[in-house]
């Protein structure tokens, strides 16, 4: 059960995009998004009707994509449903922070070193300009970024720690954790708590963060639809 004072949690882009992250949130009637180059993903409202379905579809056009966190329902008949995770909801009540001496804050001119991380370790969707959520911390090897960690959604009190991914050249030397500690310690500096999403079958990762000190909150859903590519553009 969800306590009451962390039930912004439940639907954590809705309340990131109402709140701290306003400043991103593309609008249609109920429904609310983030620009396409910072995130993927769509809020709802917590029971989407047919209309807030045709503002999906409006926002994102025909074809168009839709990526749901917290989701558990279905799209409409004739919507494709391109995947469907299941995942878990951890929460970081219990984590001791630490600065790490040896993370450094990326920037702008990182962004393709950070997208070519990604695309290797697939940690989940990180596009040009996600890095514009928060803040991002990484690890250099001779240079090169070899580990990273930083900053998603931002539901009111809340910030979820997101794309932690470390090289396979460097696996098992504890980076990984050594950023969301990081990580956590600025999200903490700021009277905050840190949250975090993987996947329910990622046992490796659910370890590490139980280690770290995080507690599994909830089961989640992941779900990616596309509106379908002859429906109708809406009538300004």
């Amino acid at each position: 059960m969800s306590k009451a004072y962390d039930r912004v949690l439940d639907n954590p882009a809705l309340a990131a995009l109402t709140g701290p992250h306003t400043r991103f949130a593309e609008r249609r009637g109920r429904v609310l998004r983030y620009p396409v180059e910072v995130s993927p993903w769509v809020a709802l409202p917590d029971e989407p009707d047919a209309t807030d379905w045709a503002d999906v579809a409006a926002l994102a056009g025909p074809g168009g994509e839709a990526l749901l966190i917290g989701f558990g329902g279905r799209a409409p008949e004739g919507w494709e449903t391109f995947f469907r995770v299941e995942g878990v909801q951890l929460v970081g009540e219990d984590v001791i922070g630490a600065i790490d001496p040896e993370a450094v804050r990326l920037g702008p001119a990182d962004v393709p070193e950070m997208l070519d991380l990604v695309a290797r370790t697939r940690p989940g969707p990180f596009l040009p300009r996600t890095l514009d959520m928060g803040t991002y911390l990484g690890i250099r090897r001779g240079g090169a970024l070899v580990a990273m960690a930083g900053e998603r959604l931002r539901p009111p009190g809340w910030t979820e720690i997101s794309a932690v991914c470390t090289d396979p050249a460097v696996r098992g030397q504890g980076l990984a954790g050594r950023l969301v500690r990081a990580v956590a310690q600025g999200i903490q500096e700021r009277g905050e708590t840190p949250f975090l999403h993987t996947g329910a079958d990622n046992a490796g990762a659910i370890r590490l963060y139980e280690a770290l000190g995080f507690r599994l909150r909830r089961s989640t859903v992941f779900l990616g639809t596309r509106v379908p590519g002859d429906l109708l553009e809406p009538v300004a």
